[in-house]
């Protein structure tokens, strides 16, 4: 069960491995880009390049859906980045439970949005924990985990494809010692817990007085998607990456203070920010420095006004 292509890595891993797949449950076709199309996830695609059965439940608690699984009989149901919460129903059907591959080292970053919350929240290390499902929020016993350092310059898309193959790989494993019954499981410690919750768009907006590591923080936690963002002269201006310098910036938040290379230098805070790359509103990426050449009568104010 599975929809992004964070868990098409996952299901690519199995379909590799000793075990049968018997079906593919994802979340139906939605309309994406400019057209509006219909577009299959990646799950999906994959799933029928393997003449796998696809199913799409609207929700996991439909009545036909939790008919088509009984009658699969699975033993394993393996979860990676669905997108639904299952209801006991789907958890109580196979024959040796539900697992599920988190993006975090749990009990730390439950919920939706552990790989953002990782980088934003400046931790130095993360990981994938393979766990036993249960009716709470990734709260189920631990089967298996891997730590991934973060690095300085790692933003929210490369740790995600880092992660995938991490959980792949862990996913396996963990799915030959259940079938060999020697897997252990490992209740987590709810006192340790700490949550990751939905992205808001909102987030994405840069504010200037932050630290300029802050700043670098927001920067990568939202890069590819959403893409942190501020405004030069109510012109939306993505921040698509760059660095914290350790210098003192004389000047009010948000003043750009000058390039170097091609960056943008902006007076933050504490300290100074520079973009190597951004993207203005309706064209696209470019260097900081670029932009700046182009852009001399809208860099005369601070950044960040948005009226």
């Amino acid at each position: 069960m599975g929809t992004p292509p964070f868990a098409a890595t996952s299901l690519a891993r199995l379909l590799g491995s000793d075990h049968h797949v018997a079906a593919v449950v994802t979340r139906p076709d939605r309309p994406r880009g400019r057209g509006l199309a219909l577009q299959s996830s990646d799950v999906k695609r994959l799933a029928l390049e393997h003449s796998i059965e696809v199913l799409e439940p609207r929700s996991p608690k439909d009545r036909a859906f939790l008919e088509r699984l009984c009658e699969l009989a699975p033993d394993l149901v393996v979860v990676v980045a669905y997108g639904r919460i299952l209801p006991p129903a789907v958890l109580a059907t196979p024959r040796l439970g539900c697992i599920n591959a988190h993006a975090s080292l749990l009990p730390k970053l439950r919920g939706a949005a552990p790989i953002e919350r990782a980088i934003l929240e400046g931790h130095d290390v993360t990981g994938v924990t393979i766990m036993r499902m249960d009716e709470g929020m990734d709260t189920g016993d631990m089967i298996t985990s891997e730590r991934v350092p973060i690095g300085r310059e790692t933003d929210a898309g490369s740790l995600r494809a880092t992660l995938a193959g991490v959980a792949a790989d862990l996913l396996v494993r963990a799915v030959d010692a259940i079938a060999a019954g020697h897997a252990t499981y490992t209740p987590q410690d709810d006192a340790q817990a700490t949550y990751a919750p939905p992205l808001d768009a909102s987030e994405a907006k840069i504010d200037w007085s932050w630290p300029a590591r802050d700043v670098d923080l927001r920067v990568r936690a939202f890069t590819p998607r959403p893409g942190a963002f501020t405004f030069a002269q109510n012109a939306r201006l993505k921040v698509l990456a760059g660095r914290a310098l350790a210098e003192p910036a004389a000047a009010r938040p948000g003043t750009v203070i000058g390039t170097r290379g091609e960056s943008l230098l902006i007076a933050c805070g504490r300290g100074v920010y520079a973009a190597d790359d951004v993207q203005p509103e309706g064209r696209r990426p470019m260097s900081g420095a670029a932009w700046a050449r182009g852009s001399a009568g809208a860099i005369k104010h601070p950044l960040g006004a948005d009226d």
